[in-house]
């Protein structure tokens, strides 16, 4: 047979003869100024890596902080450039072919994830706070994050004074993904940046200088339970795709409302069949519900962040929380609106016992950063409270939250890094005896964001915490501001233990020192500060600018 007679056949076959005319292909329409956040970010990740391939090494560092520092500037001054422009409010709209949501939450979210990450990247950058090392300065990070603990290989690399400079790059890589996760409009885009963002932060988990083996652990651990809340993500996608027939929002929120006439034949058999939209509704909810935190999806949570190097702990306590809570919101306010008789009592649930058992678990704890860990799990449940809230002001006093939180975590996780003794960072409780004798100033910092925490009047916690309590209570769920108050109650105990623990007690002879950093941390943690009285004593401008970012494009 000849090769035209089996062209022939095969666009026969296909539907086409050779007379049909071809419709050609039409090129995607990418709205790029639009997208000029994320696409600084990635662009300068890239960069980033070709940084690692030919700057010599000596020069990698301050090359790396520059270009890291620079990127995160650019891309938050691009999203004020487009909160200026009216794409908050009239001009919000789908771009990018449908994937992406131009609107208030996402440059809201996108403006404090970027923030919350130039200050976090300045304790990354952090080099006099261990004692330098053959001549030396070290941050930390590993040497080689390839050799193994304790191996000739890695001592070699202490002595030649080599730095893990590939954390600046896999940061912005992770902030990237951070940034599109909360303005994803499609299942597929979700499931992208959850990808992006998630990969590197295993990889930073990893690279702590001290403690190596307790690092590998807990990105191992956090690895292998991020890789289960992904498939559970995915398979739901699947399961609502076969519902709807489409992974763009607006396409499966028409379905569940009934506003839907045609029916693709091919999907005529599971279109509408609510127990795929229930399953895969509720498999969605977990992998989202995983990357918040929320009980009973945290148990990644003590342990990561107890073993990781601290300033990727800060970085991945603030932003990962941001990013996460901004796609549930989506989810549920535009994908899932008519389903809020269902979801409603599971969140219910859900942010009681998160709550109540963040609280409760954080009073047994001896390890600082454990402590922080458990208390970010109680933090998810009173923000949880504003998600179910289901109005306009549950969406702004969530944003408002969000932004108030970050800081306060970032700052607080900037001190930890200041006690030392000689085997690094003193984590536990027991060390931080009489700290405010020692160095009163550290300890009153740090007292400030445990107040903060704690949700105390005149600080940004409590803000927070009544903007969000007074939007579940107008929005009928009155029961839970019950609950959330009295978790209040619990985890102020703890917090107050911690400040009495550093000004009431005699500090031991044996005791850590607080190590003098250069101005990078100071900023870190004097912005910390800054945001959470400013917050705190005059929120409303602040209140305000969240409520006017509360409006979802459909």
């Amino acid at each position: 047979m000849s090769a035209t007679a089996v062209h022939s056949l095969w666009t026969t076959a296909g539907g086409l003869t050779s007379a049909a005319p071809v419709e050609k292909f039409k090129a995607p329409v990418i709205e790029y100024t639009q997208l000029t956040p994320v696409l600084i970010v990635i662009g300068v990740a890239v960069v980033g890596v070709l940084v690692e391939a030919f700057v010599p090494r000596r020069a990698r560092y301050y090359t790396q902080v520059f270009l890291t520092v620079v990127a995160l500037a650019a891309a938050f001054a691009a999203v004020i450039g487009l909160a200026v422009g009216g794409y908050g409010t009239t001009k919000a709209h789908i771009a990018a072919m449908g994937a992406i949501a131009i609107d208030g939450p996402t440059l809201f979210l996108q403006g404090t994830i970027l923030l919350t990450s130039l200050v976090a990247v300045f304790t990354f950058a952090e080099r006099r706070l261990d004692p330098a090392a053959h001549g030396n300065h070290v941050d930390s990070f590993a040497a080689q994050a390839a050799s193994v603990p304790g191996s000739d290989s890695e001592k070699a690399a202490v002595r030649a004074g080599f730095t893990t400079t590939e954390v600046f790059p896999l940061v912005l890589f992770s902030v990237a993904g951070m940034l599109v996760f909360p303005a994803a409009n499609d299942l597929l885009t979700l499931f992208v940046a959850l990808e992006v963002f998630s990969l590197p932060l295993y990889l930073l988990c990893a690279v702590a200088r001290r403690k190596r083996l307790m690092s590998q652990e807990a990105a191992v651990k956090y690895f292998l339970l991020g890789a289960f809340s992904s498939a559970f993500l995915l398979f739901g996608i699947a399961l609502m795709y076969g519902y709807a027939g489409s992974v763009s929002y607006a396409a499966i929120a028409n379905v569940v409302d009934g506003s839907v006439t045609q029916i693709d034949p091919a999907l005529a058999d599971t279109m509408g069949n609510d127990a795929l939209l229930l399953i895969g509704g509720a498999m969605i909810l977990t992998g989202l519900l995983f990357k918040v935190g929320a009980v009973p999806f945290h148990m990644w949570t003590p342990d990561v962040y107890q073993g990781a190097p601290t300033p990727v702990t800060g970085f991945m306590a603030a932003a990962t929380k941001v990013a996460a809570f901004g796609a549930l919101l989506r989810l549920l306010y535009v994908v899932l609106p008519g389903l809020a008789w269902d979801w409603r009592p599971v969140m219910w649930a859900v942010a009681i016992v998160t709550m109540l058992g963040g609280a409760i678990v954080a009073i047994t704890q001896t390890d600082i950063k454990r402590l922080l860990a458990y208390s970010s799990i109680a933090h998810a449940g009173f923000i949880l409270a504003g998600v179910i809230a289901t109005t306009p002001d549950g969406i702004s006093s969530v944003l408002f939250y969000l932004g108030a939180y970050s800081f306060v975590t970032v700052g607080a996780f900037a001190v930890v890094t200041l006690v030392r003794d000689a085997g690094g960072e003193a984590t536990h409780l027991s060390k931080w005896a009489g700290l405010g004798r020692r160095s009163p100033l550290v300890a009153a910092v740090f007292a400030v964001f445990l107040l903060a925490f704690a949700g105390i009047p005149l600080t940004s916690g409590f803000s927070g915490k009544f903007a969000v309590f007074k939007a579940a209570a107008d929005g009928g769920a009155g029961g839970l501001v019950v609950v959330g108050v009295i978790s209040s109650a619990i985890a102020a105990f703890f917090y107050i233990r911690v400040i009495v623990l550093m000004f009431f007690s005699e500090p031991k002879a044996d005791g850590p020192t607080v190590a003098v950093p250069s101005p990078l941390t100071m900023t870190t943690i004097a912005v910390g500060v800054a945001v959470t009285l400013v917050l705190g004593l005059a929120p409303q401008y602040f209140l305000d600018l969240a409520s006017q970012a509360g409006v979802f494009v459909r």
